[in-house]
């Protein structure tokens, strides 16, 4: 395992029920507020999305009362538009880092 100077980051796992009561295992691949909110976003993939087929990300609202975390469907077509925007020009943020690198 080649070790470039960098630290890698254990990702952050959690559990959501499905319909059926059955805890999916999803990542954690980006938190963030909206700047003019006092509201937080976290993306979620699945972590055993099938091979081959491109990973579709989930986004919630959540909140956080000391150990316990709730996550809330983004139902406002408005509020998702924002979490859309916000995410993509994040990727594409730490996409070009990664190419100056």
């Amino acid at each position: 395992m080649a070790d470039d100077g960098k630290l890698t980051e254990e990702p952050e796992i959690i559990y959501i029920p499905d319909e059926e009561g059955n805890e999916e295992e999803f990542e954690v691949i980006m938190k963030f507020e909206l700047d003019d909110s006092d509201k937080k976003y976290m993306m979620l993939v699945p972590v055993d999305a099938p091979d081959g087929e491109e990973e579709e990300v989930y986004a919630f609202r959540y909140e956080e009362d000391g150990d316990d975390l709730k996550l809330y469907t983004i139902e406002d077509e408005e509020e998702w538009n924002m979490v859309e925007e916000t995410f993509n020009t994040l990727l594409a943020e730490l996409e070009e880092g990664k190419t100056d690198a």
